[in-house]
């Protein structure tokens, strides 16, 4: 496709300085760009690829100053990355998808379809399952029983979605991500073997929740795991059994959350964070990648970092002292010999 700059400025509610007439056909990086193209800056670090790139066009902060002259045109924005979102749907490639339902798959006879919903190739969908309007499902995906699945939802290929368990509205759930697996539950017996505890609960996804790829989800033993309203789960993420993870909640790749946690609206919590079980974690908390968190988080908006995870600031302040340790050590040994040297020369 080909659209002009003013077009653009239009859709994303821009600001331009320069040709409102020149036309780009898709995007690119700024350290790589091409004539023909547009392309971003948002971090300060790249601004110096404003003067060099061959990009038409260059989505800009509104609040940024530039010191020498400027080649491509400019559209001027409050937030770049928000700006960019609407763009790049413009330029989004899909995955094609079969039309109605696909003669491969397996629909059982008692399950409730939606209009205008697709349903992929060796899609297998079991008794009583309801799926509403405009929902794509996409090849090799697996529903289970009385599964209840929203609108304009999309489960991409090999996602598997447990028995009762439910899926709000606008959600998307990436390839082989499983829904509703049984939570870590057993029981020693008396001859020391594990035994199995059933886990009889589900999982209920609630409205605009995206899941990243090869993330699981497990079913409550009693009641529900719950994900709750705009939650953004990255890839490969372990969600235990009776979670609670609250509304807006941004989670990054590889963190495992154990069972009977509850996390609080708009927490932040980045890539390979351990989270303990029966824990409660307060609403607005901001936890470094690879943070252990092993006892709740009683303060909203607590920033945290390190195993075991303390208070931000108090971390780096922390973590300059330990990268000195060896030169502390030498000081501290340098001065108890002295201390030492005086004290023998009191008594002598």
């Amino acid at each position: 496709m080909q659209i002009k700059a003013k077009q653009i400025a239009q859709l994303i509610n821009g600001s331009i300085v320069g040709d409102p007439e020149v036309v780009i056909h898709g995007p690119s990086k700024i350290e790589e760009a091409q004539k023909g193209t547009i392309t971003f800056l948002a971090n300060p670090k790249y601004k110096e690829y404003l003067y060099t790139t061959e990009a038409s066009i260059v989505l800009v902060d509104k609040t940024l100053q530039t010191e020498r002259q400027v080649t491509p045109t400019l559209i001027q924005v409050d937030n770049v990355y928000l700006a960019l979102s609407t763009l790049m749907e413009l330029f989004g490639s899909k995955i094609s998808i079969h039309s109605g339902i696909a003669l491969t798959s397996i629909v059982d006879i008692s399950a409730k379809i939606g209009k205008h919903t697709h349903i992929d190739d060796y899609v297998i969908i079991k008794p009583d399952v309801t799926i509403g309007n405009n929902t794509k499902i996409y090849g090799h995906v697996f529903i289970g029983d009385k599964v209840t699945i929203g609108d304009d939802v999309i489960l991409y290929p090999g996602v598997k979605i447990y028995h009762n368990c439910k899926i709000g509205n606008r959600c998307v759930i990436h390839a082989n991500t499983v829904i509703g697996s049984d939570g870590f539950g057993f029981a020693k017996d008396e001859n020391g073997n594990y035994k199995k505890i059933p886990q009889t609960g589900n999982v209920v996804i609630e409205d605009d929740v995206e899941i990243g790829s090869n993330t699981v989800i497990d079913r409550a033993s009693i009641g529900s795991t719950v994900i709750s309203q705009g939650v953004k789960l990255d890839n490969l993420i372990q969600v235990a059994h009776n979670v609670h993870i609250g509304n807006r909640t941004a989670i990054a790749a590889q963190t495992g959350i154990a069972g009977s946690t509850t996390i609080g609206e708009d927490c932040i919590i980045g890539g390979q964070v351990g989270i303990v079980g029966h824990i409660q974690i307060a609403d607005g908390a901001m936890i470094q990648a690879q943070s252990g968190i092993g006892s709740s988080v009683r303060s909203p908006k607590s920033k945290l970092y390190g195993t075991p995870a303390i208070e931000y600031s108090n971390y780096l302040k922390s973590y300059a002292h330990f990268r000195n340790l060896p030169d502390i050590v030498h000081q501290l040994r340098s001065l108890e010999k002295k201390v030492n040297e005086l004290e023998n020369n009191k008594t002598e």
